[in-house]
């Protein structure tokens, strides 16, 4: 699943947003052009989502190398990533934890 494709099925499955090609249309109608959510590369974005997304328990670790680690567990399913890119290790494990089918293939949370 592309980046695109994944931040969509993101915003719809933790806000509750409809996309469209140009804009997320939210609750009430107001609506967000598609480029200002952006949770791979902007960590406000992957933090809201983050946050919106509820989880039991979220590690972000960096160790001594830059290598960062996230593990979210969102109800009874754990997700993980790893990489060098912090917002987009933070939204590969909510995505993995909300039972998203991904693969690494364009994005930085590798693991």
């Amino acid at each position: 699943m592309t980046d695109d494709l994944l931040t969509a099925a993101l915003a719809e499955k933790v806000f509750g947003w409809k996309s469209s090609p140009d804009r997320f249309i939210r609750p009430g109608r107001s609506w967000l052009p598609r480029w200002r959510f952006a949770p791979f590369v902007n960590i406000d974005d992957a933090y809201a989502l983050l946050d919106s997304a509820k989880p039991t328990e979220s590690v972000v670790v960096t160790d001594s190398l830059g290598q960062i680690t996230a593990q979210v567990r969102i109800g009874n399913r754990m997700g993980s990533a790893a990489g060098s890119t912090r917002a987009a290790v933070i939204t590969c494990a909510i995505a993995r934890a909300l039972g998203l089918d991904i693969d690494s293939e364009g994005t930085d949370g590798q693991s």
